[in-house]
């Protein structure tokens, strides 16, 4: 054993010096090799090239996962699911993938709900429709959630947006170059609308129709009302500084119409799990006492 060890050890050392002292000439036959291709390219016959594992094994899936989802849900466009996400804030993915995504996950639950039940759980048997249903809806819930909480995002920074461009353009700037200023010196949801508004005006967008795709982006009634203004400033020759000045203080008194209104459905909203976990306990303090009294009296007897 010792003397294979001792061979195998020799014939490593060997190998290692070899390649170590070969390193350079096979460094020098690569260069040359590369200079004597540069600018060939190698010409392949159609349909010999070979395809990404994306294009031929992911893309067919997504695709017909997405159709089963439309089989589902007829209603369901790609037209409609791409203005959801747009207004949801999501460019990570496309229509297509979404519809795959709902199809998929109720899949993969059901799938997961069947193997609980084979392994010696019953239950999940009978939980495997209520699995694929919560997967198949549980990305339009979280799509929802999203466009509400955006919408939200969208009318708290409305009156500070419209402010900064009300300074920019009463100072002398026009209103691509205020947009310009809200870009560099703010941040959010608005402020990357607005930027998008902004590359599609320097790409030969005019502003009636970057600001009108705007708020089919964001369908937030208060955006709406400053684009119509904004529209009607530019139509009418009105001033544009002007009109930013009473659209924000208008957009700050709906802002805080909308608080105070929250605030005064709170006290109804907090009397739900009032009722239901401190009422319990209050009356098993208060009564809990009297009633062990009445069963030993009740006892006794």
């Amino acid at each position: 054993m010792l003397f294979m060890l001792a061979l195998f050890s020799l014939g490593g050392a060997v190998f290692l010096v070899g390649e170590v002292a070969s390193y350079p000439a096979r460094q020098q036959r690569r260069a040359v090799k590369r200079a004597a291709t540069y600018g060939h390219s190698r010409l392949t016959r159609p349909g010999t090239e070979r395809m990404r594992f994306k294009d031929r094994v992911v893309g067919p899936a997504v695709a017909r996962l997405a159709r089963l989802t439309l089989k589902f849900t007829p209603k369901a466009t790609h037209e409609g699911i791409s203005a959801k996400l747009m207004a949801a804030g999501v460019k990570q993915i496309n229509a297509t993938q979404f519809l795959a995504l709902k199809s998929g996950l109720a899949i993969a639950v059901a799938i997961a709900s069947l193997l609980r039940g084979l392994a010696g759980q019953p239950l999940f048997f009978l939980a495997v429709p209520v699995a694929a249903a919560v997967g198949f809806l549980f990305p339009d819930v979280y799509l929802t959630l999203k466009t509400r909480s955006r919408k939200e995002d969208v009318r708290a920074q409305l009156p500070d947006v419209l402010d900064l461009l009300a300074v920019s353009v009463e100072a002398g700037l026009g209103f691509d170059g205020a947009v310009t200023k809200l870009t560099e010196h703010m941040e959010g949801p608005l402020v990357d609308e607005f930027a998008l508004t902004l590359g599609e005006i320097r790409i030969g967008e005019s502003r009636h129709e970057a600001l009108r795709k705007m708020t089919e982006r964001v369908p937030a009634p208060e955006l709406a009302a400053f684009v119509r203004s904004v529209v009607q400033a530019d139509q009418l020759g009105i001033s544009l500084g002007r009109i930013l000045r009473v659209q924000a203080a208008d957009s700050r008194l709906r802002r805080q119409a909308a608080a105070e209104e929250k605030a005064m459905k709170a006290p109804i909203k907090m009397l739900f799990p009032t009722v239901l976990f401190i009422f319990p306990a209050m009356f098993l303090v208060i009564l809990g006492r009297a009633f062990l009294n009445l069963t030993h009296i009740f006892n006794g007897k």
